[in-house]
């Protein structure tokens, strides 16, 4: 059964007034990733044909994306022949979404909604997916089960977001990260950025290796694959926190590829 809905939590509430305000400066990017001939991935642009998050055909197939944003990755599964829906927690990210769906021709549901509490009924989906949504916007130990709940026997969930190691490197006001630890690998899982000096943003959750595998496990999910994405090349580039002299010597974000039992 879907979630009953409530009060959401404080990182729900803030993670929505900051995509809120933030939605105008994603139009663009979203409306070039909807154009896109090819999908490309994360940060780097790493292209699917690499890191193969979709699936070849997708036809028939009910694929859900949790935390959908602008809802370009929804876009790359309906023209695959799947039958998508998108859910996120800002209406102004949706707004969008709609918006270059409508333009696209694109037959794509999207809700309002948090990925943690979805209105989506049992067993429904065959496929799940987030790429920098759910995966680093919503509480593991809730969105998880919840995906878990979402999906067929069999069903997949991919996602991809920050890598363990990106707390650890990551400056206490904001700044990009360097090449000292600053702050302990272990106990931390909540990282609240809305309030540093530099370039405040939401409130983020990541765990340790052993953490997501030993969560994965008590969830329902095996492991089918991994990967740490990272640049092609070294061109003196800055995305975000992470330049791509740093991430082609440590790894800035994970992927990691489930199927639930």
């Amino acid at each position: 059964m879907p979630h009953e809905r409530s009060a959401p939590d404080a990182h729900v509430a803030a993670n929505r007034a900051y995509w809120n305000q933030r939605a105008p400066d994603w139009v663009a990017a979203g409306e070039r990733a909807w154009a896109a001939a090819e999908p490309s991935w994360g940060v780097w642009g790493v292209p699917e044909s690499d890191l193969r998050l979709l699936l070849d055909d997708m036809t028939g197939m009910r694929a859900v994306e949790l935390g959908c944003g602008t809802g370009y990755v929804s876009s790359w599964m309906a023209r695959r022949g799947a039958r998508v829906t998108g859910i996120d927690v800002s209406e102004e990210q949706l707004a969008t979404a709609k918006r270059l769906a409508a333009a696209h021709g694109a037959n794509i549901d999207f809700v309002h909604g948090d990925a943690e509490r979805t209105p989506f009924e049992d067993a429904s989906f065959d496929f799940a997916i987030s790429e920098y949504g759910a995966a680093i916007w919503c509480d593991p130990h809730v969105w998880l089960p919840e995906a878990h709940r979402l999906l067929k026997p069999g069903g997949r969930l991919r996602f991809l977001g920050n890598h363990p190691f990106t707390p650890a490197f990551s400056p206490e006001d904001g700044s990009a990260l360097g090449t000292r630890l600053v702050r302990p690998y272990f106990g931390a899982r909540v990282f609240d950025w809305t309030d540093v000096t530099v370039d405040p943003g939401g409130i983020e959750f990541n765990l340790t290796f052993e953490d997501w595998i030993g969560l994965f496990g008590r969830v329902g999910f095996v492991v089918e694959g991994f990967r740490e994405p990272r640049p092609a090349a070294v061109e003196g580039r800055d995305r975000f926190f992470v330049s791509d002299a740093w991430a082609r010597d440590w790894p800035s974000e994970q992927v990691w590829y489930l199927r639930k039992v």
